[in-house]
């Protein structure tokens, strides 16, 4: 059996995500209403919606550490409903910054050619 290696770059990646999402469901829970403030066309919903994205991102991240794909589709569900809260909220164009993460995680996991991180994942 070959053993399943991860390069550092996706270990970062997954790092990193795990940090911000967490700081941010932080940050949202404490300061919901300066986020409101700030964006007053966000629907009341918006905010939990958005928290609840954030703690189910760690989860997929720690699951992308334990060679989980789903890990990986549950991030692309959280952005989706990320850019359609954002559109919501008015964001516009914006609202699509998200996906980006998206891309930067399937690149991360892509990296190594036939010892990709992809290829390992359950």
């Amino acid at each position: 059996m070959v053993e399943k290696g991860r390069h550092g770059c996706l270990t970062a990646w997954l790092v990193f995500m795990i940090i911000v999402n967490s700081g941010t469901a932080l940050y949202y829970l404490a300061s919901g209403q300066s986020v409101r403030q700030l964006n007053p066309a966000m629907p009341d919903w918006a905010l939990p919606v958005l928290i609840l994205g954030c703690v189910l991102n760690v989860v997929f991240a720690v699951a992308l550490f334990q060679w989980k794909k789903w890990g990986f589709y549950g991030f692309v569900c959280v952005a989706v409903v990320a850019m359609m809260v954002n559109f919501a909220s008015g964001l516009g164009p914006f609202a699509l910054t998200g996906l980006v993460g998206i891309a930067v995680l399937y690149a991360v996991l892509r990296i190594g050619g036939e010892r990709n991180a992809w290829d390992n994942l359950d």
